[in-house]
């Protein structure tokens, strides 16, 4: 069972009118300029909670599709298009001082949720200044990339295949963010940083987004009776992809003072459960194998791992790290009593323990950039 880290999507922002901003020199610019400000108006709105549509509108407007989910993602997906052509027509203009600030004009703002001081439990929310469209594609491709996780938990139950694929797509769009979009913005960076627009914090998405697919075909797999050995790598295969996000915060340290301590949680309680889960199968084998002694060393040293650990905020969490917790603890307890009365083998140490092995066999789905063909003329 997977964890839920639902706060990607809980990004906010202030209204942005493009076409009071840019200056249009033909009818057609002047439409898409329009365009930009209504398609934005509606990500604006489900951000906020101030779409006032009946489900029965909002299921015909977004052509029969009735997951509130699928109807956000294909708002967002109907946005970037039009944004990145903006972008593209401004930056192919960058020298030009006065469209420099018209997008100044824009007074382009958005919250963070990966800070400490985020928008929750706060009597105003902080917004940060963001004057540059490229910085507008990042925020919005992380909320994508949030929605493709949303919807792929939502779908977990029903079709596990589906929801490995989107986790994948939202690490595909993380990965564009940090090879494509952020790296144009150094020595851009608002005063105040945000670790959304980070290149190191998109990697991380990505990562995580991995671990997700990979715990969900891990999911599949045991659905199908996969071998124990096999499932034990892959549970620790998901612990590697979260091993190396981890790495990149701690590397990153500097930049990411303020970080949320709630993700942190997040990421650190997906290790200590996948990798409980991997030592219970290997512990398994090793005592098909009647090697006791070694399993009940290594449901010890995974079970101390637990001890005194509960993932604070969210209770679903504390739900699935207790039946992690007391799944193991009883594993144990009859190891312990086997080996007692049958097999008196010494519990291993340790330095006697097996070495844990993980198998990663997921990657990104490639983001494919969407594409207009319409050009954008300015007034000067």
């Amino acid at each position: 069972m997977l964890l839920h880290y639902h706060d990607p999507v809980k990004l906010k922002t202030k209204k942005v009118i493009y076409e009071d901003a840019y200056y249009a020199r033909d009818s057609g610019t002047l439409e898409q300029l329009k365009e930009l400000t209504i398609r934005r108006r509606s990500i604006e709105d489900f951000l906020h909670g101030s779409n006032q549509l009946t489900p029965a509108i909002a299921r015909e407007m977004a052509g029969g599709i009735s997951s509130p989910i699928l109807q956000d993602l294909q708002k967002v997906e109907r946005y970037i298009p039009l944004l990145q052509n903006l972008m593209f027509r401004v930056e192919s203009l960058d020298n030009n001082a006065k469209v420099s600030q018209w997008t100044s004009d824009l007074r382009i703002r958005w919250t963070s949720v990966l800070t400490t001081s985020g928008p929750f439990g706060l009597t105003a929310l902080k917004y940060y200044r963001v004057d540059n469209l490229r910085f507008e594609l990042a925020l919005i491709l992380f909320l994508y990339g949030g929605l493709l996780r949303e919807r792929a938990l939502e779908v977990i139950s029903t079709d596990l295949v589906e929801a490995a694929t989107l986790f994948r797509k939202a690490a595909g769009v993380y990965q564009h963010m940090a090879h494509d979009v952020l790296p144009m913005l150094q020595g851009q960076q608002p005063s105040e940083r945000i670790p959304e627009c980070e290149s190191a914090m998109a990697t991380v998405m990505s990562l995580i987004c991995l671990a997700e697919a990979q715990a969900v075909i891990v999911q599949k797999a045991e659905e199908k009776a996969t071998s124990g050995s096999l499932l034990a790598k892959l549970h620790y295969g998901v612990v590697q992809f979260l091993e190396e996000a981890n790495g990149l915060l701690q590397s990153h340290s500097t930049i990411f003072l303020d970080l949320s301590e709630k993700f942190k949680r997040f990421i650190n309680t997906c290790m200590i459960l996948h990798e409980g889960r991997s030592q219970i199968y290997i512990a398994n084998e090793f005592k098909k194998q009647e090697k006791l002694g070694v399993a009940v060393g290594v449901l010890r040293y995974a079970a101390n791992k637990f001890q005194g650990r509960t993932p604070g905020g969210e209770e679903s969490w504390k739900s699935i790290f207790k039946q992690e917790a007391d799944r193991l603890g009883d594993l144990l307890r009859k190891c312990e009593h086997q080996n007692d009365f049958i097999w008196r083998e010494k519990p291993a140490r340790v330095d006697e323990l097996p070495i844990l092995e993980g198998k990663k066999i997921v990657s990104p789905i490639d983001y494919q950039l969407p594409k207009l063909d319409r050009d954008l003329i300015f007034v000067f």
